[in-house]
This record gives structure tokens, sequence and C-alpha cells, in this order.
């Protein structure tokens, strides 16, 4: 496999994996506050719909836009997309905001579907709606990352195995553990997705200007281990600089 392959392949097995931690978050403490029928069925319902909008709006990005103008459209999306992953990320790891806490957010929610009525019998209309919200939501995130990635390099079917595999990965998963989600290192993952999306906007909205890049694809991981040395100074500055701030006051 080419290593772009590959790098596209973690990419969006990592930005899929994240995103559904967050959305099994939310079906766990739907399942176990008013019962799994209904929740499962408003994660079914929910992903179900966000494969039908993959399957409709890929193949027209691969076979109708221009490849170059797609590239330099989905360059700059990515180089957004993954800038605001890395910024959090490097917040989070310098200190500078509090990490992401899965079982705080289960705790929320769970007091949430506590306090709302339950229907007396039949499916709850209410857990297949926060199930489904959750579960949507997050997914659509990964739709955008499949779409994007995959069609500017018409590679549509390795995001979206990419994706899959993420999805299938987290259930099962998540089947194990069930509400005990906060030792997913979520932040690292962060970390090195937002990486990987801002390497892919840069390649490819490079590519899209006219720029020949040395080794062509070969130059991808490249891009990803500068961008990681960048990020892992940064972290390394911003942290020190933090903690002589508490230790000063």
């Amino acid at each position: 496999m080419r290593s772009a392959n590959i790098v596209l392949l973690v990419s969006v097995f990592l930005a899929s994996a994240v995103e559904m931690v967050e959305a099994l978050t939310v079906v766990v403490a739907v399942g176990v506050t008013r019962g799994w029928r209904s929740a499962l069925e408003g994660a079914a319902v929910a992903l179900t719909t966000l494969a039908a909008l993959v399957v409709a709006i890929g193949p027209a990005l691969v076979h109708y836009v221009p490849l170059n103008g797609l590239r330099i459209a989905v360059g700059a999306l990515l180089l957004v997309f993954g800038l605001q992953w890395l910024r959090k990320a490097l917040l989070r790891a310098s200190g500078l905001k509090d990490k992401h806490d899965e079982d705080a957010i289960f705790t929320e929610q769970v007091a949430e579907l506590e306090a709302s009525a339950r229907p007396a019998k039949g499916r709850d209309s209410t857990a297949f709606a926060v199930a489904f919200k959750g579960v949507f939501l997050e997914g659509l995130e990964v739709v955008v990352i499949v779409l994007t990635l995959g069609a500017a390099d018409h590679r549509l079917g390795l995001a979206a195995v990419g994706a899959g595999a993420a999805v299938v990965v987290v259930a099962g998963v998540g089947a194990v553990v069930s509400r005990h989600l906060a030792g997913v290192p979520e932040n690292a993952m962060k970390m090195a997705v937002g990486i990987m999306l801002v390497s892919f906007g840069t390649f490819w909205a490079g590519e899209g200007v006219g720029v020949h890049w040395p080794g062509g694809e070969v130059a991808l991981p490249v891009l990803v281990g500068v961008y990681a040395v960048v990020a892992w100074a940064t972290v390394s500055v911003v942290g020190r600089g933090e903690r002589a701030g508490v230790e000063v006051a």
C-alpha cells in the first residue's frame, strides 16, 4: 500500500474513532438510563442516514468536480478543520485547557435523561431522539472527513473503509467497557488527527495551485513529520511557560 494511502486510512480511522467515542458516550448514557432498544434504534437510524449521505454526495464529487479545483477547496477546508483540532489538542496538552472528560459528560447526560418523563410502554421517543442526535451530529464530522479526504484523491472507498472500521472498533470496545470511556487517549488521537488533516490540506492545496512536491506522494509523510515536530515543540514551550507561571504565582 502506498504511503499516501496509509496516511489517509489512519487519518480517517482516528478522526472517526474520536467522534464515535463521543457518540458512544451519549448512546451508552441513554441505554443505561432509558433502555437499550430505543437507544440502539436511534443510533442505527443515524448511522444509516450518514452512510446514505456519503453514497449520495461522494460519487458526484469524484466524477463531476474538476480535480484541481476540488483539491484547492478540500485543501483549504482541511487546513481550517485540522488547525481547529490541532489548536484544541495543543491547548489541552499544554495545560491551558481542560481535557475532554467522557465520564463527566456521561454523568451529565444521565442526569438530564433521568429528569425527563418516560413513556408507560412502547418506544421511548426521548431516548431515540437523544441517541439519534448524538450519533448524527458527531457522525456529520466523520462524513465531512470521509468526503473531503476520499474525494480529493479519488479514494472515497478507502476513506469509507477507514470510517467503517472505526465505527466497528469503537462499538466493539463500547460493548465491552460500557461506560468506562475516560481511559481512551482522546487528546492524543485529536493531536494526531489534527496533524494529519493539516498535512493533507497543505499537500492537496499545494497540488491544486500547481506545486510539484519532491517525491510526489512521498512528501505527505514528510509533512506529517514536520507538523508533528512543530506540535511537540509548541507543547514543550507553552507547557514550560505555563508551569513557570504557576510556580511564580
